[in-house]
């Protein structure tokens, strides 16, 4: 057995583990790297393997960072079956056609820039054909449900508590008359947030790959999470400003209307209006309400009582072009939610560039922010911006809200380790997806508490496991 590491090592974007056994090589993950938009470009379109050697491919969850690169997989040859849960399918079939919509969009917008000053025009990522084609590759597995994916490896999915539908993905390896269990993380949800259940805990775990995106970080306490929302809407609301936040589409965006309706159901914030412009973000939410299988007991208990947590009176949804070019003319308070999270692509770059020169304005930021990203940039405080390649004052006020993070905290990400490490089965933990900072910490914490190999593997390392 084998594991390679091609994306997401020492950095949080492109997700890309390659495990191989029996002389077959299955994917886990196959996400799309953001970043200097050269390097991520050339990432993206290049594989360090033959696509069309690839087996299989299991999908942690659907967050683009893990499945947005598969449109060009199945492009340059991939044909094995897609394993994931039925809610990140259909996540999926919704995300994809989204971002390859955006790209195309994206580039038809730069390439206007372009040809007037005569400069090489771009070609997106994929097309909205590459993604469709893609979405037929596709196959769901129910939580606890084991499939085999080889004569000798089974593969079960266990709740992350992350986002809607992600999975701890359980690898059971039958070799040499020897069962040896792998477990790959995907990534962890922090305990006790609104909608989703906590993250399962798997047992007799030998090898583990895990997430380490707050590896030396704790996030606020959630409790306040409410308190501190309030009072950052009610200070904008008073000085007659906007709030901007950019938001994923799969998780953030729901938990933020899920709390702002709480306060409002309280009357704790004044009535402001709330515009979900994301066609996106639209469509998700209505996935969201497909998969109660996936919901913590308050989120049930809400629904069985009647209440739409998620359509409360002050939020409209947006899917028309028009209608979010009309917000940016709107000039009364509001909070404007719109992806991408890390201000990468998509409508928020527009609501960035009409309101970040503006003191009475605030920008929100709720999720990570990788490095060489717009929303990087804005966490930095950075005085001036690009935004589709145009300079920017940053005058707006900018806030960050840890707490909203959907990725479990250095205590978290301990306190799994040492659950899974009961059995005293762990022979070695594999740390990725964090700043390489964040993952060597975390890896030199479980090497002191518990005495466990660690690796903080680099891109193209490659391991045999024993």
């Amino acid at each position: 057995m084998r594991l390679e590491f091609w994306g997401a090592v020492r950095t949080t974007t492109g997700s890309m583990h390659l495990f191989e056994t029996d002389g077959k090589k299955i994917l886990l993950d196959c996400g799309l790297f953001q970043g200097r938009r050269a390097e991520a470009r050339e990432r993206n379109l290049t594989f360090p393997f033959d696509p069309s050697s690839i087996h299989s491919l299991v999908l942690s969850h659907a967050h683009i960072d893990h499945c947005g690169n598969i449109p060009n997989i199945v492009k340059e040859g991939f044909r094995g079956s897609i394993y994931c849960t039925a809610a990140t399918e259909e996540l999926c079939s919704a995300l994809l056609l989204d971002s390859a919509y955006i790209q195309e969009k994206d580039v038809e917008y730069l390439n206007k820039k372009l040809a007037r000053s005569g400069k090489p025009l771009l070609e997106p990522l994929y097309t909205t054909e590459d993604a469709e084609r893609s979405l037929h590759y596709f196959q769901d597995i129910h939580y606890h449900r084991s499939l085999n994916l080889l004569k000798h490896l089974r593969c079960t999915f266990m709740d992350a508590g992350h986002i809607l539908g992600s999975s701890i993905v359980v690898l059971d390896i039958e070799e040499h008359g020897r069962s040896k269990r792998l477990v790959f993380t995907g990534d962890l949800g922090q305990r006790h947030l609104p909608i989703l259940k906590d993250p399962e805990r798997p047992q007799n775990v030998d090898y583990l790959v895990i997430e380490s995106t707050y590896g030396n970080r704790l996030h606020d306490p959630i409790e306040k999470v409410e308190e501190r929302l309030q009072a950052i809407v009610t200070r904008v609301y008073e000085r007659r400003g906007k709030i901007i936040i950019p938001a994923f589409s799969v998780g953030r965006t729901q938990e933020i209307v899920y709390i702002l309706a709480q306060l409002w159901a309280r009357k704790a914030m004044p009535r402001i209006p709330v515009f979900v412009d994301s066609p996106l973000s639209v469509n998700v939410t209505e996935i969201f309400r497909h998969h109660p299988e996936c919901y913590d007991r308050e989120m049930r208990e809400q629904l069985l009582a009647g209440r739409d947590p998620m359509g409360f009176e002050l939020v409209t949804y947006i899917r028309d072009v028009e209608k979010s070019k009309w917000l940016n003319t709107f000039k009364e308070p509001c909070i404007i939610i719109s992806a991408s999270g890390m201000c990468e692509a998509g409508r928020i770059l527009h609501h960035l560039k009409n309101n970040i020169e503006n003191p009475r304005n605030l920008v929100l930021i709720v999720g990570f922010q990788a490095k060489h990203t717009l929303g990087r940039r804005l966490v930095e405080g950075r005085p001036k911006v690009k935004i589709f390649g145009e300079p920017y004052q940053l005058k707006a006020e900018v806030e960050v809200m840890d707490a909203f993070s959907a990725h479990a905290d250095a205590n978290d990400l301990m306190e799994f380790v040492q659950a899974l490490n009961e059995q005293k089965r762990l022979k070695r933990v594999f740390v990725v997806h964090g700043e390489e900072e964040q993952s060597q910490a975390l890896g030199e914490r479980i090497r002191q508490e518990l005495g466990v190999q660690v690796e903080v593997p680099v891109r193209g390392q490659s391991f045999t496991l024993d």
